[in-house]
């Protein structure tokens, strides 16, 4: 079977992917169904803060098996700061239903690197979204109170903070513009979308600006990080508001 590896990956990424996804066809062979690239570097933005995530489609999990792959996947996942996701096809629609808004980014951004595309023609149940995207946001709004009593006096930790908190405020903004009927073409566009609505103090007008740099660079400029961190914590509780009035 054909194995697709983006073109637009570093060159060492690309090399790693294409050994694992070698290494995994040998180790589990007819049980493995797919391998689905997704995130960042399925759509060509991979940074150098990046994970690379997978995800490995089984039609079992045969520990034998998986074995052989246990050596090369720890090689390999210190070398590209790789997470993989092993998940069985009867496992799938169920993981689709309480992890919606996870597998609705996945959806919106993956790359079949090896075998069939499990999620062609899918989509999240619009209810489970709601449900799911509720809670995470209501999660990232208590987890971000507490890290800034935590981390704040130093604003590399309030930098970090503000780069491990947006990928799923990116994400949950897309699914919430989804179920309003205005889907936006990335994470990226669909929290400026929403941040654009719902913010509307002065300072918030760089936040898109500073937390991109956040993510890119891990450093803002001296006395940014604060103002930056609470714009981004005002926007996840308004979201969650959004999101619960619906």
């Amino acid at each position: 079977m054909e194995v697709s590896i983006p073109s637009n990956l570093p060159e060492p990424v690309r090399r790693e992917l294409a050994s694992l996804v070698e290494l995994a066809q040998s180790a589990f062979a007819a049980d493995l169904k797919s391998i689905i690239l997704f995130g960042s570097a399925a759509e060509g933005m991979l940074r150098p803060t990046s994970d690379v995530n997978l995800l490995l489609l089984l039609e079992k999990f045969d520990p034998d098996k998986a074995d052989r792959l246990r050596e090369p996947l720890r090689r390999i996942s210190a070398a590209i700061d790789l997470h993989a996701m092993f998940l069985l096809e009867a496992e799938l629609p169920a993981a689709m239903e309480a992890f919606a808004v996870k597998f609705g980014d996945i959806i919106r951004r993956h790359h079949v690197l090896y075998g069939s595309d499990p999620f062609a023609g899918l989509s999240p149940a619009p209810e489970k979204a709601l449900a799911r995207l509720k809670q995470i946001l209501l999660n990232l709004t208590v987890r971000m109170r507490e890290a800034y009593l935590l981390r704040s006096l130093r604003e590399e930790q309030v930098v970090f903070l503000i780069s491990e908190m947006t990928g799923p405020l990116r994400a949950c903004a897309a699914t919430l513009l989804e179920l309003q009927g205005t889907p936006a073409a990335s994470g990226k566009e669909a929290l400026a979308k929403v941040a654009s609505t719902l913010l509307t103090n002065p300072v918030d007008t760089e936040l898109m600006e500073h937390i991109s740099q956040a993510r890119q660079t891990r450093a803002l400029p001296d006395g940014a990080s604060i103002p930056t961190f609470h714009a981004l914590r005002a926007l996840a509780e308004k979201m969650w508001a959004q999101a619960n009035a619906m």
